[in-house]
């Protein structure tokens, strides 16, 4: 496995005094087979007066604070150390037929089987339809390996859609993104999901991190490496595999998993509410650097990436 220092800061910065805020966050990498965080620190500032952790309906760690200090800047500077290994896939022309899979998920009442039958209804940023159906079904034609589907879905969304940052929020519906053939890697996640549930599939929300690497030659920056968001798709006998559709990859060890759910409203990485503040600004920068690198300085505030 290779183990990772992983440095996640946001500021928020407002037009006027915030005398109370409650926060939720998801910025715990979560424990699965090919993957252990070893260490996870908040420092927030200004101190908050409450913190908690615990798991939510889907295992995943999430962080409650609330800072009760009059403020008009708000740091929450989140440091892990986590190993990741790479999950093998299994030879795509050999597993089930999706059909057969579909109807098998179905009949499996084994809690692997629940938990992902959970998964193929509509959720608030993802919802079935027609057009994702018909869109789907292009890589899935009667009787094709249920894995050379998902791979083919993902490549053509890969290869269809452009990568266009500040073109979407997160609150722009699937069918936009459809009509504008644009997006980050948020909007290709729904989009997957969205196709995947609406051919009866089960498929889940993946927020996690991406680790970069610069071009040859060239220094890696700070702060530069993204929070990224994918899928992962239910393979009955299998169990759940990723799929990255902005990247047309199956993600390894280079992506970090903090969580997952039925979309990002499951799993977002900050979420709270404020009394006072005025108007607000928010910027992020994430620093994943392999754990045998020396530490980095603190990094430097930057716009949040989408990647």
């Amino acid at each position: 496995m290779t183990r990772f220092r992983v440095t996640h800061q946001t500021v928020y910065t407002y037009g006027s005094l915030v005398t109370l805020c409650h926060n939720k966050a998801h910025l715990t990498p979560r424990d699965h087979l090919f993957q252990r965080c070893h260490r996870n620190e908040f420092k927030i500032t200004p101190e908050p007066s409450v913190f908690q952790k615990r798991a939510d309906f889907f295992s995943n760690i999430t962080s409650f604070f609330t800072v009760q200090q009059h403020h008009d800047r708000l740091v929450v500077r989140v440091e892990s150390e986590v190993a990741v290994g790479t999950r093998p896939y299994p030879k795509a022309s050999e597993t089930t037929p999706w059909e057969a899979a579909r109807k098998q998920m179905r009949g499996d009442l084994t809690t692997a089987g629940l938990e992902a039958f959970e998964q193929v209804f509509d959720s608030p940023h993802v919802t079935r339809s027609r057009e994702l159906a018909d869109y789907a079904l292009v890589s899935f034609p009667p009787g094709r390996p249920i894995l050379e589907g998902l791979l083919d879905l993902n490549r053509r969304i890969n290869t269809d859609f452009k990568y266009a940052p500040a073109t979407t929020t997160i609150s722009t519906p699937i069918s936009e993104v459809m009509r504008t053939r644009r997006g980050v890697c948020q909007d290709f996640a729904h989009l997957m999901i969205g196709c995947l549930r609406s051919i009866g599939l089960a498929a889940r929300y993946v927020s996690g991190y991406l680790r970069t690497t610069p071009p040859p030659g060239r220094p890696r920056l700070i702060g530069a490496d993204a929070s990224h968001a994918w899928c992962a798709a239910f393979l009955p006998g299998i169990g759940w595999l990723d799929f990255d559709p902005t990247n047309n990859s199956t993600p390894k060890a280079s992506h970090i998993t903090l969580g997952w759910g039925r979309d990002y409203s499951d799993v977002s990485p900050i979420r709270g509410v404020i009394l006072g503040g005025g108007g607000q600004g928010i910027s992020v920068s994430v620093d994943v650097a392999p754990i045998d690198e020396p530490a980095t300085a603190t990094p430097p505030t930057i716009p949040a990436p989408r990647a």
